[in-house]
């Protein structure tokens, strides 16, 4: 094996050979011979073997060999140095090999050394975005676990940062094309990662392009299947796919199949749901999800059905007034607790789907039903302004700071969801029922009034008395509604359920499919 003097001579031999350095093979080969050396000849061989590299193409394999073996020594100062010129390699067919060694590389627990990869794929990226992308698309699809998930990091995080003359059109077709294969078996935290690759391209921010990402997440869902309330994964895709739908939905991008299957498969299991996360209120979850996507329904096919469902299912959170003994007393020990929150979701959404068929109440049920749905709206809007009464005189006079404490935070956000509810209930007490209203959901934020349009909610922090509640004996709040633990609390936020784990190995290994036999061990 050479010497550092031998290496010195023959890199001079090399350097002085200017124009005829390729006729001096035997040189170049002394100096590939240098990583079997000590650290001293090892040190110099990283950094010779490039400098002279593409003067070689018939030993290209035999040099990326070499810095390879550098890449992986035992000492971390040859490695770094290895590392830092493996974009050179990158000439011509040599490019999709190398961004596939890098990719490879980003498993290294060494901080420094994983900062070097990274800036060197990002290197290569700007010399030919397609080549680097199949070596990193490669190892994503075929190579161990910790590189998979390391590389599609890479990609949500540093795409973004390329310039636009980097990102063409056809590179973004090729990340799509290449995303689609990996999306037919991903866990539920790739899976998030990907869309969050997929939204950010710009030849997707388009209402074609936006469709495009909503039929993928309808893929993922599993739309077409029968849903399986008791089946934790089945329910954990369900609502991540869903979390993932809803910021894409727009008037031109429509969510009709995402209502239709909630409506159909959802709500008629919303009592047996399981879930894998902890002390997670699944149902409001479910609730939160058909609330945000029924503002964005077309024309759905069986509308009067699925809109019977929705009806039903908000009856159960609407009671009817306890039975009244002799002496105006209550016959029963207690009385009904009020699902605000719960009632929210379902009233908003009621509201929404309605606006398609205005005459649902008055024409397609029947009187008594019509009777007994108005009674429980009555019933619920008592106690709702008694419970409004109750949060506006707390939160009177708070400002700033005071608001902020925890306690008041739960407060603002509940008398957010009651005016909601108010709001909604007082259109449909119209002769006949109205679904004009319009109201942000509590756990959204606010849209900005313009001037000039009418307001058609209440001040949410407002401190005036509230109107008059219908009529009916005056009770005492805390009979009416002892608010539920936790439940103005986080779970009233917007919550992101998508970060709160992978999805659990529904169709093997990866949770959404079996990857097959990989391959283990370097693949360069």
């Amino acid at each position: 094996m050479p010497t550092v003097e031998e290496l010195y001579r023959n890199y001079g031999i090399l350097a002085d050979a200017t124009e005829q350095v390729s006729q001096h093979k035997d040189a170049y080969q002394v100096i590939l011979d240098g990583v079997k050396g000590g650290t001293k000849e090892k040190r110099l061989a990283a950094q010779f073997i490039p400098k002279f590299f593409k003067h070689f193409p018939e030993l290209a394999d035999s040099a990326i060999n070499a810095q390879l073996d550098l890449c992986e020594d035992e000492d971390v100062s040859i490695r770094r140095q290895a590392i830092k010129e493996l974009p050179q390699f990158a000439t011509g067919e040599n490019l999709p090999r190398v961004a596939d060694i890098l990719t490879q590389l980003l498993q290294t627990d060494d901080s420094a050394e994983f900062n070097l990869v990274n800036n060197a794929l990002l290197s290569i990226f700007k010399m030919d975005a397609k080549g680097t992308l199949g070596g990193l698309f490669s190892q994503i699809l075929q190579g161990e676990d910790i590189v998979r998930e390391r590389a599609i990091k890479f990609l949500s995080t540093k795409l973004k940062t390329l310039p636009d003359e980097v990102l063409t059109k056809e590179v973004e077709e090729l990340i799509l094309t290449e995303s689609k294969k990996v999306l037919e078996d991903v866990t539920g935290e790739e899976f998030v990662l990907f869309m969050k690759i997929l939204s950010g391209l710009k030849s997707l921010q388009t209402v074609s392009g936006r469709q495009q990402l909503v039929e993928l997440v309808a893929e993922q869902a599993d739309l077409e299947q029968t849903f399986n309330p008791s089946d934790p994964d089945c329910v954990d895709r369900l609502l991540q796919c869903t979390r993932q739908a809803v910021p894409l939905f727009s008037k031109n991008v429509h969510s009709t199949r995402f209502v239709t299957y909630f409506c159909e498969q959802v709500l008629p299991n919303l009592s047996t749901l399981t879930t894998p996360v902890e002390g997670l209120d699944i149902q409001l979850e479910v609730l939160k999800l058909l609330a945000e996507m029924s503002s964005f329904c077309g024309d759905m096919e069986k509308l009067e059905t699925n809109l019977r469902k929705l009806f039903d299912k908000l009856l159960e959170y609407m009671p009817l007034p306890p039975e009244e003994a002799e002496n105006g007393e209550n016959a029963g020990n207690e009385e009904p607790k009020l699902q605000f929150s719960y009632v929210e979701c379902l009233l908003y959404s009621f509201h929404q789907l309605g606006r398609k068929l205005p005459d649902f109440l008055t024409a397609k049920l029947n009187a008594e039903k019509l009777k007994d749905f108005k009674i429980r709206l009555q019933y619920f809007a008592r106690g709702l302004q008694v419970y409004i009464r109750q949060l506006r005189l707390a939160l009177q006079g708070k400002t700033g700071e005071a608001l902020k404490t925890e306690e008041n935070k739960i407060k603002v956000v509940a008398l957010k969801i009651t005016n909601n509810i108010n709001v909604l209930i007082k259109d449909l007490f119209h002769i006949p029922p109205s679904y004009k209203s319009t109201v942000t959901l509590s756990w959204k934020p606010v849209q900005k009034v313009e001037m000039g349009q009418k307001r058609t909610s209440e001040d949410t922090t407002s401190s005036s008395p509230p109107k008059k509640s219908p009529a009916g004996p005056k009770r005492d709040a805390r009979q009416i509604y002892n608010p539920p633990s936790g439940k103005y609390s986080s779970n009233l936020g917007n919550f992101n359920y998508e970060q709160r784990g992978a999805f659990r190995g529904s169709r093997g290994g990866r949770g959404w499919g079996t990857r097959g036999n990989r391959s283990r061990g370097r693949l360069y």
